[in-house]
């Protein structure tokens, strides 16, 4: 009877790609000069300023966040209202860790398939430079006893219990880069993938070398189209991905020492992702909304994609999710004109590519008869990735999907894949398509 069922489901709308920005991305030298919703207005108010409507024209707008600050609670709704949305456009938050500005499109994409929303703003924020110190719970005690004491004397002997012990911080960041479900930190679960697919530390570097180089060219060519210009409250500018290394090379990286197993690692702050703060906003619309608004159109989304896996080699999410996604619709690998895998680690992006090449990983973990296949590494992460500019985790998910959009349109290519592995154990990735 089910089968039956899904015989006669109606086909699901097109879903449009009116347009898209981002931030420059910002690496963390200090708590920066942007909170999350601040990143997430300036990017948003630039995009809507030029489009063919309103800002209250919006059903909805979508936001993901992993990291909203104690002023931005429901940071979408904050983000809304100050980009002059108005009262009405209903707004709202999501969070699928490293993945929640991929969330957001998916959201927005399900909403505009089913007839439910007509025009949506879609994507991702984080400050990572803002994440919160907190104190351990032996400190939240003694305030609480603390805060209790009604006299002199009682805080007089709540005080005399206060030690050094009570005054170590908490560094959320770091607490939340660690998957609880396993005890290991994020460079942990990077590393174990290297050890399974024999990656050695000279392929980790040359890769980061790669992805600088890359971003440098792109930055030099005037590739980055979709950057929209901050200003900070003191009047400064910043206008590109300021983590990127142009003089960057192995013989420099080969100095730094591994992080995450020193002993006999290989992942480094080099080849790794760098912690930066960013926005990235799509503007989504379906068929009607087009014609109706004569909107231009970049592209549609086809599909998202999500997988789960094993938390201890999260970063093999892009392996899971991208076969069955790409099977759906029928599209061989060799059919797809632009890659963006997420660079979380130099080691997990070339952990997916391994995988997807390895007859029994394809066949023990992802089902399949032979191997996936081989991608051309050319038109991987073309203009750089995450280990040259970054990885704000709200956002980077919204970021390689417009970006994947960007790309196809200046190379003439009509697929793209857009994918990244997901803290926790998952994957995700989306098929575009380029339309002229």
């Amino acid at each position: 009877m089910a089968n039956g069922c899904n015989k006669y489901r109606p086909e699901p709308a097109a879903v449009y790609v009116v347009d898209g920005a981002r931030t420059p991305f910002l690496k963390a030298r200090s708590v920066g000069p942007f909170s999350g919703s601040d990143l997430a207005v300036a990017c948003g108010r630039a995009l809507l300023n030029r489009q063919r409507f309103e800002p209250d024209a919006l059903d909805e707008v979508i936001l993901g966040a992993m990291i909203p600050g104690p002023d931005e609670a429901s940071i979408g709704r904050v983000a809304a209202l100050r980009m002059g949305c108005g009262h009405e456009v209903t707004a709202w938050t999501v969070q699928r860790n490293c993945a929640s500005g991929m969330q957001a499109l998916d959201s927005a994409m399900r909403n505009i398939a089913s007839g439910r929303t007509l025009l949506v703003l879609a994507g991702g924020t984080d400050a990572m430079s803002h994440a919160p110190v907190l104190w351990g719970r032996a400190m939240v005690e003694w305030l609480v006893g603390w805060q209790g004491a009604r006299d002199l004397p009682s805080r007089l002997g709540v005080l005399a219990k206060l030690r050094p012990k009570h005054l170590v911080p908490v560094i959320s960041l770091l607490r939340g880069l660690t998957d609880p479900t396993v005890n290991l930190s994020m460079g942990q679960t990077a590393e174990i993938i290297a050890k399974r697919f024999g990656i050695s530390r000279q392929a980790m570097d040359e890769f980061a070398v790669e992805s600088h180089h890359r971003l440098a060219a792109a930055q030099k060519e005037g590739r980055l189209s979709e950057i929209e210009p901050l200003f900070d409250h003191l009047g400064k500018f910043y206008d590109y991905d300021d983590g990127v290394r142009p003089d960057s090379t192995t013989e420099k990286l080969a100095k730094l020492r591994p992080v995450f197993d020193r002993k006999f690692g290989h992942v480094t702050a080099g080849n790794s992702a760098q912690i930066t703060d960013g926005a990235a906003w799509m503007v989504l619309a379906s068929g009607e909304a087009v014609q109706r608004m004569d909107l231009p159109v970049l592209g549609r989304l086809i599909d998202i994609r999500w997988a789960g896996l094993d938390p201890a080699e999260m970063g093999l999410g892009p392996a899971h999710a991208v076969p069955p996604l790409l099977k759906r619709h029928r599209i061989k690998p060799e059919k797809v004109d632009c890659w963006e895998i997420n660079e979380a680690f130099a080691a997990q992006v070339l952990g997916v590519l391994a995988a997807w090449e390895d007859k029994s990983y394809c066949r023990e973990f992802l089902g399949l008869s032979s191997p996936f296949g081989r991608i051309d590494r050319a038109l991987l992460n073309q203009d750089g990735g995450a280990i040259a500019l970054g990885h704000p985790i709200g956002a980077s998910g919204a970021r390689i999907v417009s970006h994947a959009l960007n790309s196809l349109r200046q190379r003439g290519g009509r697929y793209g894949v857009a994918t990244l592995c997901i803290g926790g154990g998952q994957g995700g990735a989306t098929l575009v398509e380029a339309m002229s």
